[in-house]
């Protein structure tokens, strides 16, 4: 059951009057109730005295924001609402009229919680109703991050300008040592949260919008080339396991779908449409429904029937030997997940492949054997790469539901130079087929002579 203390700290003449709540175990969150009161009118009852007609007040007004702070902790409980110290700073300026319900607080944390608390009834990207799981943690990643990084300051929504924007980036890739992409991408969010903010009425500063959190071009791409993906076709497995995964990875690199779409097929999206084969599926990423024909080649693959269920982390595991068998071996340039120690130093381990020592998790760029780099990702992009140029690039969106060009180039790492020769190869080859019906010369029927 929840309790509720309240606290006076300091010597001066007039302090802060604290609200400490009591969730549970481990839950204590601590606001100022913003009011003040002197160390001597305060009483071992954790009230004021009453010894004058103002400490009176103040203590009606305490046990009445002490009743309001139980109700709406109950009230949290019942909808699974999270009880923190934003959220007990809300609720107290709730009480106080300080803000309504239709009115956000300008804390920069108060704006990120916001989101999180309205994600059920929020719009996504897909055009319905609930922002997913994953847009839930991003937000609450960065949350936690700018609780940490701002220590014994409040930012607020109006905080955010250029320099925050490049100081926090530099925190973001200094000190926490994230990836570059995962730093802008939270760069990104934060630009999202004071944009919805300012929705609210929320004062934002004048530099946002030229705060730069543009992602970065992809410099290593990682996928299978066709070379590679016959020799892995080719590659003798004696363990059922890595036939089953050799299959299915055969065939994403041949449908060009995400892991997650793509351990999921199943018989009942092969469908026959006026005498075509094709394969139908909506997108669990983007909603998006994808129909893609199934080729000589996907039906060589599949020639005894689909490959067994997995989960996506066993077949993440079970390419990686696939390829080590198949001599997927060339040192390149990428990056693993790893566990660093504080100074991120890579832990090493033993020799029964765990880790000497408990550390962090985190994603190290360095040279390792292609193998090693492996994941279901590689699937998409390796139908992508390999198409490219070969396939018009509306044909190949439509079947990776990317949403633009732009976002197709970055994902194989091209830009609008290899855009600009796909489209001289195209008019030179269109200029050779015409030189060559114009070369054409009749010969007359010899019949006719």
């Amino acid at each position: 059951m929840a309790t509720i203390k309240f606290q006076v700290l300091g010597n001066s003449e007039t302090v802060p009057v604290y609200l400490r709540l009591s969730v549970k175990r481990g839950l204590s969150p601590r606001a100022k109730t913003g009011l003040y009161i002197s160390p001597k009118n305060w009483s071992s009852t954790n009230y004021p005295k009453t010894n004058t007609p103002t400490n009176k007040n103040l203590k009606s007004t305490l046990q009445k924001l002490e009743t309001y702070v139980l109700d709406q902790v109950n009230n949290a409980n019942s909808t699974g609402e999270e009880i923190n110290a934003s959220w007990l700073k809300y609720n107290i300026d709730l009480f106080f009229n300080r803000i309504t319900e239709t009115t956000q607080s300008d804390l920069l944390t108060d704006a990120i919680q916001s989101i999180i608390n309205e994600a059920p009834t929020r719009k996504n990207a897909k055009g319905g109703i609930g922002l997913s799981k994953s847009r839930i943690n991003a937000y609450t990643s960065l949350k936690n991050i700018l609780t940490e990084y701002q220590k014994q300051n409040s930012f607020k929504v109006k905080d955010v300008n250029v320099k925050f924007a490049k100081d926090f980036l530099k925190y973001l890739l200094n000190t926490k040592n994230y990836q570059k992409s995962y730093a802008l991408k939270k760069i990104a969010d934060l630009k999202t949260v004071c944009n919805d903010a300012s929705f609210y009425g929320i004062e934002t500063s004048v530099q946002l919008k030229k705060i730069d959190s543009t992602k970065t071009k992809n410099e290593n791409i990682l996928f299978l080339n066709p070379k590679e993906l016959q020799a892995i076709e080719s590659a003798v497995l004696l363990n059922d396991a890595l036939k089953n995964a050799q299959k299915w990875l055969l065939l994403g690199c041949n449908i060009g779908q995400r892991g997650g779409d793509l351990l999921q097929l199943n018989q009942s999206n092969f469908i026959n449409r006026n005498g075509l084969e094709v394969i139908e599926l909506k997108q669990q990423k983007t909603g998006k429904n994808v129909t893609i024909p199934v080729l000589e080649k996907t039906k060589e693959i599949l020639k005894d029937g689909l490959p067994y269920k997995i989960s996506i982390q066993k077949f993440n595991n079970h390419i990686k030997e696939v390829c080590r068998i198949a001599g997927i071996d060339e040192m390149i340039t990428g990056t693993k997940i790893l566990m660093v120690d504080k100074n991120n130093n890579v832990i090493p381990k033993d020799s029964k492949g765990k880790y000497i020592s408990k550390g962090f998790k985190r994603k190290i760029s360095g040279l390792y054997p292609k193998y090693e780099l492996m994941a279901s990702h590689v699937c998409r992009r390796s139908f992508a790469s390999n198409l490219y140029s070969v396939l018009p690039t509306p044909l190949i969106m439509s079947i990776t539901a990317h949403s633009s060009e732009k976002m197709l180039l970055n994902y194989i790492g091209k830009d609008s130079l290899d855009y600009a020769q796909q489209i001289a190869d195209f008019y030179t080859l269109q200029a050779q087929k015409q030189h060559k019906k114009t070369n054409l010369t009749v010969i007359k029927n010899a019949v006719n002579n």
